[in-house]
C-alpha cells in the first residue's frame, strides 16, 4: 500500500519545538516507509490567526530540510469540499441544526455536554445554527501505533460541532475530508489530539472513508506539565541551531541518536533519522518535559 503521510500546523502562532517534534516525526515516518510527506496549513479559524505565521511555516520547514511532496494546500482555499461532505451528513440524517449557546446548554442540563434539545426541538429555518453530528449509542476503538488500544463513547461526550454558528468549519470536519481527498494512509502527530481521533473515525464511518492508521507522539511540556504552545510562551524555532534542535528531537523521540551527530550536517542528521526510525522505540506517554529555552 502507498504510504502518504502529512503535517498539518495551524498559523495561531510560530512553529516552536514543540511543532517541529510533529514536523519530524511525521517525516521520518514517511520517508523511512518510503512514502510521501504532505503539508497542509489549517487556516480555517482567521481570528485566531497569528499574522505571517502561515507564510513563514514553508520557509522554516524548508531550512531544516524538511521538504514536503506534492503542492502545499491552505485549508482556506477548500471550503467547498468540507461544504458537500456537511451536505451530505445532513441529507443522510447523519447530523442536525442546532442554536443553541453554551451558556444555554449549561443552564438546562448543568453540563456541557450536549442534551440534544435542537434534535427534538428543530430550530426555525432562518435561525443561525450549527450543524452537530448524532453519536448517541456509539463507541469507537482504535488501536494507536504508539499509544496501544484506545476506546471511546461518543455517547458520553455528546454530539459534536462539524459547522460553526460563526459560520467557520470545524477542524474536526475538514481533517477528516483532507486527509480522504489527500490520501492520507498514516497520521502521526501530537497526543493531544488522541481524544479527538474517535470522533474522526465516527466521521469516516459515515462519509464511507478509509480510516488511516494513527500514531500519537508525546507532546512536549514544560516543567508545570503545560504543553509548550503559543499560550504557554513556547519560544519559536531559531534558524542558528538546526542541527541540534533536530538532534534533540531524535532524543525526544528515544531514537537513541549517537553524540557524533551533533558535528554533522543537518542533511546527515536527516538521513541517519531515516535510516534509523523505530516506532516502536517512542515511549508510550503522552508528555514529556523539555527546556523550555530550546
Amino acid at each position: 500500500m502507498t504510504y502518504i503521510g502529512r503535517f498539518a500546523p495551524s498559523p495561531t502562532g510560530p512553529l516552536h519545538f514543540g511543532s517541529l517534534i510533529a514536523a519530524f516525526a511525521s517525516f521520518l515516518d514517511a520517508r523511512a516507509n518510503g512514502g510521501k510527506w504532505l503539508l497542509r496549513i489549517e487556516d480555517l479559524d482567521p481570528p485566531r490567526e497569528q499574522t505571517g505565521a502561515k507564510e513563514q511555516f514553508p520557509k522554516i520547514l524548508d531550512a531544516f530540510g524538511l521538504y514536503w511532496d506534492e503542492e502545499l494546500s491552505f485549508q482556506s482555499k477548500r471550503h467547498h469540499y468540507y461544504q458537500d461532505a456537511l451536505d451530505t451528513l445532513l441529507s443522510e440524517h447523519y447530523a442536525y441544526r442546532c442554536d443553541c449557546s453554551r451558556k444555554e446548554i449549561l443552564a438546562r442540563s448543568n453540563s456541557s455536554t450536549y442534551d440534544r434539545h435542537c434534535l427534538l426541538n428543530p430550530p426555525n429555518n432562518d435561525a443561525q445554527c450549527a450543524i452537530r453530528i448524532k453519536c448517541k449509542n456509539i463507541s469507537i476503538s482504535f488501536n494507536d501505533q504508539i499509544q496501544g488500544p484506545y476506546l471511546s463513547s461518543l455517547s458520553q461526550s455528546g454530539d459534536f460541532v462539524v459547522y460553526r454558528r460563526d459560520n467557520l468549519y470545524a477542524y474536526l470536519l475538514a481533517v477528516v475530508v483532507d486527509d480522504y481527498l489527500q490520501g492520507v494512509t498514516h497520521v502521526v502527530r501530537g497526543s493531544d489530539l488522541l481524544n479527538e481521533t474517535p470522533r474522526q473515525i465516527h466521521l469516516q464511518q459515515l462519509l464511507d472513508y478509509p480510516t488511516p492508521a494513527y500514531a500519537h507522539i508525546p507532546v512536549a511540556s514544560n516543567t508545570q506539565g503545560q504543553k509548550l504552545s503559543k499560550q504557554t510562551f513556547a519560544p519559536a524555532l531559531k534558524l542558528d541551531n538546526i542541527v541540534p534542535s533536530l538532534f534533540n528531537v531524535l532524543v525526544f523521540l528515544d531514537q537513541q541518536p549517537p553524540s557524533e551527530l551533533l558535528d554533522a550536517s543537518r542533511d546527515e542528521i536527516i538521513r541517519w533519522g531515516i535510516e534509523n526510525w523505530d516506532l516502536e522505540k517512542i515511549s508510550q506517554t503522552l508528555a514529556k518535559p523539555v527546556d523550555r529555552s530550546e
